[in-house]
């Protein structure tokens, strides 16, 4: 079964409510901010990070924010953190960069990769994010996708994120 298989088959499972609307492949927050009007809810952005101490995080935080990645490590609870490499992203979590997705835990069963909620997503209504591939997004309550990612052993921290002056 291919994890996009899972992924529908856990949502199912755990009678999670979600809404899947299909559309051209986007790789920036720039191209899917052209689809976002006509689609409710909290967009967002994800980026993968590896700190000095060779912990990787996935970040989820509102689409237009920008991370001050200097204070995060306080926040978080970690070292420096700098940029992921795509390989590792692949290899950890099967997914490419465009395509990243806190989602995507489904595929790190060894639990490599700390994901991180922004707070005020995880106070929102509805969150928008890829379902494995960049070309759809998938609707569903922050509460539902916390207990997605705890399903698949992933507690998520929800934590104020730090943004850059004038964000």
């Amino acid at each position: 079964m291919s994890l996009e298989d899972r992924l529908f088959t856990d949502l199912a499972l755990l009678n999670i409510v979600w809404q899947l609307v299909e559309h051209e492949a986007v790789f920036t927050v720039e191209e899917s901010s052209k689809l976002d009007r006509d689609i409710p809810g909290a967009h967002t952005k994800n980026l993968f990070l590896k700190d000095a101490g060779d912990q990787f995080w996935l970040m989820t935080v509102p689409a237009a924010m920008r991370v001050d990645l200097k204070s995060l490590p306080q926040v978080i609870g970690c070292k420096r953190v700098s940029f992921g490499k795509a390989d590792d992203m692949l290899r950890l979590l099967g997914v490419s960069p465009g395509s990243v997705t806190p989602l995507a835990a489904i595929a790190d069963v060894e639990c490599r990769v700390t994901l991180v909620i922004d707070s005020h997503l995880a106070n929102t209504d509805r969150i928008n994010v890829h379902p494995l591939k960049n070309t759809a997004t998938l609707g569903l309550s922050p509460d539902s996708l916390i207990q997605l990612l705890k399903y698949w052993n992933h507690v998520p921290i929800v934590a104020d994120i730090p943004q850059l002056s004038g964000a």
